[in-house]
């Protein structure tokens, strides 16, 4: 495969303060990366590194083989930025958000309409955008980033404080936009959204990468499977499937009491990361 995003040993220091640490990873073309960690673990840092935003104290970071840093005017035509903070224009209406945005880009008026329609915004596209509901401003910020058609799209905690049905909306559209062979690379502090979205993540803390794998492949190397049985007086039992020689103990001690139900649990790619990354340090 085609790695779009490279970089190599990527460190960064603010004030004698590492926030970014030697960070070594590439992500392919068209594949949805999370990069997850608790607050202030380096995420957003690495982003605006990636982004060419901040320079890198030490190391290199490329986009489609250019510079983040250096080669600023051959990266920026090639991504779009969706930042945890919504900084869309409140007294503008939505068509002149993304219009603004357009004519900084050279994108035709034809663009800001079909994006419009795109994302379900056309109805109200004329509304000033303080009126808007958070799913809509989250929406708008989606199409701002589609603009300029980029190779990569930067999310930074895409659904933080929206509503399931946003959440979900928006987590459809990270989907729909990776099956055109956009690459994907976001924060999150939602598992089950890394979980279900990503091809792969890497779990970052203290401003180092600790692993990076499929969530699948996490859950599967670190966590245990186990069986929860319920019987019939609502008395729960958890077997661990890897102990066989439990298993098949506690297997004989209900031998004679009523199963209602037995489901098999996994290990959440949460539990996964509690017990990689521990607890989020206390400043």
């Amino acid at each position: 495969m085609d790695a779009i995003i490279e970089a190599q040993h990527l460190c960064k220091e603010f004030k004698n303060k590492r926030a970014v640490n030697d960070l070594t990873f590439s992500i392919q073309r068209g594949e949805i990366f999370g990069l997850l960690g608790h607050n202030g673990a380096g995420k957003t840092t690495t982003i605006r590194l990636l982004t060419g935003q901040i320079p890198p104290t030490s190391g290199s970071c490329s986009i489609s083989g250019y510079h983040s840093f250096t080669e600023q005017h051959r990266v920026k035509p090639l991504i779009g930025i969706v930042p945890e903070t919504q900084n869309v224009y409140g007294r503008m209406s939505g068509y002149e958000n993304l219009l603004f945005f357009a004519r900084l880009y050279g994108v035709k008026k034809t663009r800001v309409n079909e994006l419009l329609e795109q994302l379900h915004l056309k109805q109200a596209c004329h509304d000033r955008v303080d009126t808007y509901s958070n799913g809509m401003r989250q929406r708008l910020l989606i199409a701002r980033a589609l603009l300029n058609h980029p190779q990569v799209i930067f999310f930074d905690e895409p659904t933080r404080g929206l509503d399931p049905t946003s959440a979900r909306e928006i987590r459809e559209l990270i989907r729909q936009l990776a099956n055109t062979g956009i690459t994907i690379f976001l924060t999150t502090h939602n598992m089950e959204e890394a979980d279900s979205l990503c091809h792969r993540v890497a779990f970052i803390k203290s401003g180092s990468i600790i692993v990076i794998d499929t969530p699948q492949n996490l859950k599967i190397k670190h966590g245990a499977r186990k069986a929860r049985i319920t019987l019939a007086n609502q008395q729960e039992i958890i077997i661990p499937l890897s102990d066989t020689q439990y298993l098949m103990s506690e297997l004989q001690t209900i031998n004679n009491q009523e199963i209602l139900m037995i489901h098999s649990q996994e290990a959440t790619l949460e539990d996964i990361f509690i017990y990689l990354a521990g607890k989020e340090e206390q400043p």
